[in-house]
């Protein structure tokens, strides 16, 4: 049975993105796979990012690392939204290290008999994840008989290489580590690199750089660091579907619910079968489809199953044709980063939020 939709993978473009992010410094690279990969599909992707020379996995959830873990994951994963009241001895069982940020966490973890590793996270200007008014207090306490692998903390404004906060940032991870080491907590891996950091900013790359959505092949921001192309990278989603029904209507024709466009002459309107449950953003205007090398746009709003694009009067498609959503843009499609600019979004979310209606397909050289 065909699909309806489906989102396309190009494992080799996911390959060939870790191989170029891997050459930009000598540190150790986290494929980081949370949210289902960024929506490409979390276990295929991490055995893929895996085979492809990745050093470890990283994702936000413990239940995320588990289900790696059990799938044939071998490298090491590490889950940093790991809360007090968690199952940390599943962590232990399945050979996950976890992060933590409070002294609560580490109380419970301190009541296991084999303590899992840990990655101690540090708030150095986020104000999101990490320690900070518990800081001191932390460091007063014996840390000796746990097995502290790592220490990281994470920008908030790498993708603007020249803002001053980055500087400060780097500085506070490098005398909150100095603060650690002060008391006898030296540990193996120091990580604090994203994707734009990874890619802009190789003094911070220390041991491991955690790279996301550069993996996928987007950019991090393409206003202040480039496209795809230009940053080179290869952009692994291609997202397809279907055009349930292509109609003639005449000019004045009301489309979609709140007649929020009004067709200004004769023309053949595509009917294409996703929506925002899928994941299309309610209001794109200025997205759209392509359909044989040329562009349709949205009409209207994004229906829950559906939506309307204009193919335009001398089209030549028919109902059931396959229409590209979004894709690398190498064949003059919509990318995922137009869409993120038509829904005031990032194209993180436009990968993110595709949703579980929609197979993934896994196959080289998509595009």
């Amino acid at each position: 049975m065909e699909h309806r939709a489906e989102a396309r993978i190009d494992t080799s473009a996911i390959a060939a993105n870790i191989a170029f992010l891997k050459s930009q410094s000598a540190a150790e690279l986290l494929a980081v796979v949370k949210a289902d990969a960024y929506g490409h599909g979390l276990i295929e992707v991490g055995l893929a990012a895996e085979r492809a020379g990745a050093d470890w996995l990283g994702v936000a959830l413990l239940e995320e690392a588990i289900l790696l873990r059990t799938r044939g994951v071998r490298i090491p994963i590490l889950a940093w939204l790991v809360s007090p009241g968690s199952d940390f001895q599943a962590a232990v069982n399945h050979d996950i290290d976890v992060a933590i940020s409070s002294i609560k966490a580490f109380n419970e973890i301190s009541l296991l008999k084999v303590k899992p590793r840990v990655h101690i996270e540090l708030d150095t200007g986020m104000t999101r994840g990490g320690f900070l008014d518990e800081w001191q207090e932390f460091l007063t306490l014996d840390l000796s008989h746990l097995d502290i692998t790592g220490v990281f903390s994470h920008f908030a404004r790498a993708d603007e290489p020249d803002e001053q906060q980055n500087r400060d940032q780097l500085a506070r991870f490098n005398q909150m580590v100095a603060d650690l080491a002060a008391v006898g907590v030296n540990p193996p891996i120091k990580h604090l690199s994203n994707s734009a950091a990874t890619l802009k900013n190789h003094a911070a790359a220390f041991d491991l750089v955690r790279v996301g959505i550069a993996m996928y092949g987007l950019s991090p921001d393409v206003n202040t660091l480039g496209s795809s192309k230009e940053l080179g990278l290869k952009p692994a989603m291609q997202v397809r579907a279907k055009l349930h029904l292509v109609k003639t209507v005449p000019a004045g024709s009301a489309v979609g619910y709140g007649a929020s466009a009004i067709t200004e002459r004769q023309t053949k309107v595509g009917i294409v079968a996703m929506g925002y449950a899928d994941g299309i953003p309610r209001n794109s205007q200025g997205a759209g489809v392509t359909q044989e090398g040329k562009k349709a746009p949205i009409l209207g709003r994004v229906s829950m199953d559906q939506f309307v694009v204009d193919l335009g009067v001398d089209s030549t498609a028919q109902s059931g044709d396959w229409v590209i959503v979004f894709g690398d843009g190498s064949h003059g499609e919509y990318t995922a980063d137009d869409w993120a600019r038509a829904s005031d979004s990032i194209n993180y979310e436009m990968t993110t939020r595709i949703g579980p209606r929609v197979p993934r397909i896994y196959a080289p050289h998509v595009y």
